[in-house]
């Protein structure tokens, strides 16, 4: 005689925990399913849910659009991210997924995923967007049991890693440090580039700076804010990117003097860089601003300043430092920088492997 799937439990019932399709903080939920009559009876009604399951019928809604719930989906989801953020997501989505319209939620199937990914052959970066937004609003869709989860398994068998590698971050010339020392800048250009170049704060970082950031006793920039844009072009204050972005930054002899001198003498209000009337900068405005930098090292360049960004004063900074290891360890580096180490190594690690003397280690190591 066959033995029972399940024991009657001491309530009298035979019960069984079966997965409802969805997940709770990325865990399958689970609901108990009962019977009163036997093991037998218990199994036919959970191989009858199981059957809903895979059928959509634990679905909510079958009639929302994907389109329509892409849309929710980043003005609920995504209402925290920073502004670049959701402007990628919207771009994804207005432009790329847009060949989706007129498709059920419900009905998405991997093959839906891999048209649009076709449609961006050639453009690895936009295709790991693609499969980014595509994921996540998929995985919502399963939270909200709009979609059902073991259909998600199925999509996620086509989403393979996307081999994009971006391009790699190179530090200034000596063309376009020559030409920055060279510049003839106004006061605000110039203690602009200047803070770049020496601390190595994003550039939202360096446009939020206020007079009491600055802390001259200690020789110290206390980093805890940042400027974004909105679409419209309009500045506002946010936090930094991840709470390693609240960090202090020294402040080196060759930025002192000449900052201690801009907040004493130049500055007119409490932001380090404003517009007229003490308002924060804004993105038409920055741009104004980066254009005359580089039209004037432009001028005094010995060959064309071409492609300068501010994030390559960024870059310029790290690498500076990553050379100065073992003096500065890449731990401190990353503290500087308000990122992880993990950061540092990816995008740094051939600084120190050209610093590198495997053979002079083993030999040192090794020696009586």
């Amino acid at each position: 005689m066959a033995k029972a799937k399940y024991t009657k439990q001491k309530n009298g019932y035979f019960q069984a925990r079966v997965w409802d399709g969805s997940y709770v903080d990325g865990k399958k939920h689970y609901i108990t399913i009962r019977s009163k009559k036997s093991s037998k009876d218990l199994e036919t009604k959970v191989a009858a849910y199981n059957d809903k399951i895979k059928n959509l019928e634990t679905v909510r809604d079958k009639n929302i659009l994907f389109l329509d719930y892409a849309g929710r989906w980043l003005t609920v989801y995504k209402a925290e991210a920073a502004n670049n953020t959701k402007r990628m997501y919207r771009n994804i989505i207005e432009k790329h997924l847009r060949q989706m319209d007129g498709v059920r939620l419900c009905d998405v199937l991997p093959i839906h995923y891999q048209t649009v990914l076709n449609d961006a052959a050639g453009k690895k970066r936009i295709q790991q967007q693609l499969q980014l937004t595509f994921s996540q609003i998929m995985k919502a869709a399963v939270h909200d049991r709009l979609y059902p989860a073991n259909l998600l398994e199925d999509l996620k068998d086509v989403m393979k890693p996307i081999d994009y590698k971006a391009d790699e971050k190179r530090p200034l010339t000596i063309n376009e440090k020559k030409a920055m020392q060279d510049a003839e800048l106004s006061p605000s250009d110039r203690i602009f580039v200047d803070i770049l170049y020496c601390t190595g704060l994003r550039c939202g970082e360096v446009l939020a700076l206020t007079r009491f950031d600055i802390d001259f006793s200690e020789k110290i920039i206390n980093v805890n804010k940042a400027v974004e844009f909105d679409d419209a072009g309009k500045p506002s204050i946010k936090e930094p990117k991840s709470k390693n972005g609240f960090r202090q930054v020294p402040i080196p002899p060759q930025l002192y003097t000449s900052l201690e001198s801009y907040v004493r003498f130049c500055m007119k209000g409490t932001l380090l860089f404003s517009m007229q009337g003490g308002k924060m900068v804004s993105k038409s405005s920055y741009r104004r601003k980066w254009e005359r930098i580089t039209k004037e090292m432009n001028r005094v360049a010995k060959k064309p300043v071409c492609g300068l960004t501010a994030h390559i004063f960024r870059h310029n900074y790290c690498t500076s430092l990553c050379y100065q290891i073992p003096r500065i360890s890449i731990k401190n580096i990353a503290s500087l920088l308000g990122d992880d180490e993990a950061m540092v190594l990816r995008i740094y690690n051939h600084i120190m492997l050209e610093k590198e003397d495997t053979a002079g280690a083993v030999e040192a190591a090794l020696s009586m």
